[in-house]
């Protein structure tokens, strides 16, 4: 079994020779996103057992996870999330208004593209080949940046993510392969998916490198990441296999209690991310400066502020069909949507058959 890079253990521990050259800001910043990525996924959950959200994917426990992999990633690169990560999409620049949008069904909430943000994947392995693709046009456009494509541990079983990897692996794509390993693939253990060990260890048969990490270290995942990206940027496409655990269920339709028992959910849940890095934070004489509950309080005004901008936000009309399928809408395109205005204002009574975008 390779070992996982680590840097604060379990108990806080740690060698102050392997802290990354990272500034006192960033640091305190790191804690910050984790706090937003708990509360949104504690608040989220909420919204939907009160009807006003749709399904959702909650990545509690994996708050280390998901951060340090975004935070280490440069302002240039492109982000291919695959749902559970909210704070990823949200260091890239996606407002948290659209975050809460995208879970309520609404399309435009996926038009991040100044934000290099592709829409989340929620079928297990589509956005695989389609983010190795776009790696490989940005070598070819000679852009110096990367894709990342987050994924879970049950994407590697996947058809799409054997050829995605394999094409990455030939054309010397530069993307990095980010796998949150949270130990189920929604309710398949690890052990039930795979003959692997890990899945670092399958870069190998693709000629790849993999890095092993404890997902549950924020700076152990910013190290790697940051190093990987470097690697990756020269054409080396990188697996790094984020071992963690996710302690809510996999989204707001699943019972866990079928598949796991609460004794090991209580195990991991003593060794969530926040509270490991909380006694870093003491170990470096800065947990002084940090008031908790303050952030708190800012973060769930700022999903307050980011609720009411949701609730607000215009459903749209029938010209929404049309307005999004070009940069330009073509002459044929436009006659469509005139005639079509045109049918509703002689026949009102056809709005009694159209279902306008539900906002919650």
């Amino acid at each position: 079994m390779p070992p996982r890079y680590q840097i604060v253990d379990e108990d806080g521990n740690y060698d102050p020779e392997q802290v990354p050259d990272i500034s006192e800001e960033k640091l305190i910043d790191l804690f910050r996103w984790m706090i937003l990525q708990q509360i949104v996924d504690v608040r989220m959950v909420k919204l939907q057992r009160r009807g006003e959200m749709g399904t959702y994917a909650s990545g509690r426990g994996q708050e280390a996870s998901i951060v340090g992999c975004a935070y280490a990633l440069e302002e240039k690169d492109w982000l291919f999330p695959y749902g559970r990560e909210a704070t990823a999409m949200l260091i890239q620049g996606m407002p948290l208004r659209d975050l809460l949008l995208y879970w309520r069904g609404v399309e435009d909430a996926n038009m991040q593209k100044e934000n290099r943000t592709f829409p989340p994947a929620i079928a297990i392995g589509t956005h695989i080949p389609i983010s190795v693709g776009y790696a490989w046009g940005l070598r070819l456009s000679g852009e110096d940046a990367i894709a990342t494509v987050y994924h879970g541990d049950g994407h590697p079983s996947t058809g799409e993510y054997q050829a995605g990897i394999n094409f990455a692996s030939v054309v010397d794509a530069p993307v990095l392969f980010y796998c949150q390993n949270n130990g189920y693939s929604i309710s398949a253990s690890f052990e039930q998916q795979t003959g692997a060990k890990t899945i670092a260890q399958k870069g190998v048969a693709w000629g790849l490198d993999g890095i092993r990490v404890d997902g549950n270290d924020v700076l152990a995942i910013y190290d790697a990441v940051t190093s990987a990206r470097e690697h990756v940027k020269e054409g080396n496409p990188t697996i790094v296999e984020s071992v963690t655990y996710r302690l809510d269920a996999h989204t707001t339709n699943d019972d866990p209690t079928l598949y796991r028992d609460d004794e090991e959910v209580a195990w991991w849940e003593q060794r969530e991310p926040l509270s490991r890095y909380r006694e870093f934070l003491k170990g470096e004489g800065i947990w002084d400066a940090i008031d908790e509950e303050a952030i708190r309080d800012e973060m769930n005004e700022k999903f307050d502020e980011a609720k009411a901008a949701a609730d607000a936000y215009d459903p749209g009309g029938v010209e929404e069909i049309f307005r999004h399928l070009y940069d330009e809408m073509p002459p044929e395109l436009k006659r469509q949507q005139e005639r079509f205005e045109a049918f509703l204002d002689e026949r009102p009574d056809a709005y009694n058959y159209i279902e306008e975008r539900p906002k919650r």
